[in-house]
């Protein structure tokens, strides 16, 4: 299938690696050029050189952190044109709701729900004027089956989920979209900082914890990222103009929810 993408252009954030990375790679491979933006600037080379050799895109590397205005403006002055916004924000601490500060509070609303709404804002009468627009915030399966390990995540996630929710219908006539990938557990660098605290509070080793939740999976495996990826090029894609404002639970069927 032609995903009609060749020729767009793409902002990607927390596309150094993982998940992220996996919906540059998607993007590349169907020919939209890239900024890709992440906090760690060696990485984010290497991701950039790696994806031009593979795909011969245009990719433009920004190290910045979007959590702040600052990375933000770094991001956006990076490429005139963005027709499809793919979010990817880093999760913040487990732990149960008591040991969290307001602090904390405030670090993860600003990350994880303001600074993709502001990178909305910036994008969306751009996308509305060329008739073309793509939005994607890759949030969590905590949004349909919340983990009482995340309160952070899903307190602040679950505030963009609903504004997703409350104006997708106002941009999809101009043929803008908005959608949420919820990832359930899959082979990344931030699945393996989870195993440990598990295992860490379940008091066994990691491999022991790891093997637990694949037995526990209905697929047996975690995800692939590029499992993701290739969800994320179709929802960008051409077909997929009268899908807007959903949730999408990638998860092996782990979630067993029927909405």
């Amino acid at each position: 299938m032609d995903l009609g993408l060749k020729g767009r252009a793409a902002l990607v954030t927390g596309a150094s690696e993982g998940l992220g990375r996996a919906i540059a790679e998607a993007l590349a491979s169907e020919g939209v050029d890239l900024t890709i933006v992440a906090r760690r600037a060696d990485v984010l080379e290497q991701t950039a050189a790696e994806i031009r050799d593979r795909t011969g895109v245009e990719v433009t590397a920004v190290a910045a952190d979007i959590a702040t205005a600052n990375g933000r403006e770094e991001a956006l002055r990076a490429g005139e044109v963005v027709d499809i916004l793919a979010i990817s924000t880093g999760g913040h601490p487990p732990g149960d709701f008591d040991r969290f500060t307001i602090e904390d509070w405030r670090e993860a609303v600003e990350s994880l729900m303001l600074a993709p709404i502001e990178l909305m804002r910036a994008t969306l009468d751009g996308m509305v004027e060329r008739k073309f627009g793509r939005i994607l915030n890759v949030t969590t399966m905590g949004m349909r089956v919340p983990s009482r390990l995340h309160p952070l995540s899903n307190g602040a996630r679950g505030g963009l989920t609903a504004f997703v929710s409350t104006i997708a219908g106002d941009y999809v006539a101009d043929n803008v979209t908005m959608n949420n990938l919820l990832p359930g557990p899959h082979a990344t660098d931030r699945m393996k900082v989870m195993v440990d605290h598990s295992a860490r509070e379940g008091g066994h080793s990691a491999e022991e914890e790891y093997a637990i939740r694949v037995a526990n999976n209905p697929a047996h495996r975690f995800g692939d990222p590029d499992d993701l990826g290739a969800m994320a090029a179709f929802l960008c894609s051409d077909q997929a103009g009268y899908i807007t404002g959903q949730n999408f639970l990638i998860d092996g069927g782990e979630g067993r929810t029927t909405f």
